[in-house]
């Protein structure tokens, strides 16, 4: 049978605002494509070898021990790669740590705090420890009540579709500290070893989908009195270092090469800086254009998920066309909220909150 290839015309520059899967490195994709042909000049790719193999261990035990440097984490921590994304960690969190008659303290934040609190209502009683439903989840809340007996207290340290972000962490909250942190994982400096466990979905700043990070002190596990499926109780896998079942070995692969990266860059003190230039350089563009609204509350604004409106529904569409023009993608706003949503994770380059702001200003003074 005889193939046949299409041409396909690449556009010179792509700026890649999508929430997730997002941007990453290009040094990243041209290794991971190396890889997929060729993994270390085995002959073998990267899809194909044993992940029991002396091939692949190094690569699991690189990038757990990568984690525990660029977190700066002790001994008590340890680091886990496994399925199921952040989702699964809704459910796994409460299974592990907490028991029928227990209450588990959740912040309610915006809709991936939601997701949480209605899966830990299958294994015990949610107390809401702040929300901030009454402002339509624009803002985070400024004081908590964390029952004193509460197995443990979980925030989202980043709501991806609100645009909202902690920047007051709760760390002396009396109880061990869960976070949710998909969205904005080694995004900033945090005192990580403060929480007693960080659940990630790579695919925003770590890697590729398919692996989910767990963070986890040891001392909390194994409290709980019920049974646990095998696959589902992290004591397993802290036993058998994330090789309990086979991994998603190319996803690992490739979280292991950004988290690379990220030490070449500086890493997280670096990153942070690069952060915060382009937070900075997009809400200050958005705070002079009277033409844009931004409805977060400016103490709790995400650096890495901002949100916008417009008053006027043609507008916004028009101003989605030039986005679209421009090679800007990934613009629009969540389906449940609308609006526009610019992420500007780790990879994202300066240049392309500069394109974007430069094109703010542009139909602002056009349509002003």
């Amino acid at each position: 049978m005889q193939l046949i290839y299409y041409p396909v015309t690449v556009k010179s520059v792509i700026h890649n605002f999508n929430a997730g899967p997002s941007v990453l490195p290009k040094e990243v994709f041209e290794e991971a494509s190396k890889a997929v042909l060729d993994f270390n000049h085995t002959g073998l790719s990267i899809l194909e070898i044993g992940h029991r193999t002396s091939l692949f261990q190094p690569v699991m035990d690189e990038a757990r021990a990568l984690v525990k440097e660029l977190m700066q984490l002790g001994d008590k921590h340890e680091v886990l790669f496994l399925h199921g994304g952040a989702t699964t960690q809704f459910m796994q969190v409460p299974m592990n740590l907490l028991n029928e008659n227990d209450i588990a303290a959740y912040t309610e934040t915006g809709t991936w705090a939601n997701k949480a609190i209605k899966e830990a209502k299958l294994f015990g009683h949610v107390e809401i420890a702040g929300s901030s439903k009454a402002t339509h989840y624009t803002s985070i809340p400024d004081d908590l009540i964390v029952p004193p007996t509460a197995a443990y207290l979980h925030i989202t340290t980043n709501e991806t579709i609100a645009g909202t972000q902690w920047h007051r962490l709760p760390y002396d909250c009396g109880v061990p500290l869960v976070a949710d942190m998909s969205s904005d994982i080694l995004s900033r400096r945090l005192d990580f070893n403060r929480f007693d466990l960080i659940y990630a979905g790579a695919q925003k700043n770590m890697g590729a989908a398919g692996v989910n990070l767990v963070v986890i002190n040891k001392e909390i596990v194994g409290k709980v009195n019920r049974a646990i499926p095998t696959i589902l109780d992290y004591r397993n896998h802290i036993a058998e270092g994330s090789m309990l079942n086979t991994p998603p070995v190319f996803a690992v692969y490739v979280v292991l090469l950004t988290l690379r990266w990220l030490k070449e860059q500086g890493g997280v003190d670096a990153i942070e800086k690069r952060n915060d230039a382009k937070a900075a350089l997009f809400y200050d563009t958005l705070d002079s254009l009277p033409l844009f609204k931004g409805p977060v509350a400016k103490k709790d604004r995400s650096k890495m998920n901002a949100v916008f409106t417009m008053d006027n529904p043609e507008l916004e569409k028009e101003f989605m066309e030039c986005c679209k023009k421009e090679n800007m993608i990934g613009v629009k706003g969540h389906r449940s909220v609308g609006g526009f949503r610019v992420s500007m994770y780790n990879a994202l380059t300066l240049d392309s909150v500069q394109a974007l702001t430069g094109l703010m200003k542009e139909f602002a003074t056009k349509k002003g």
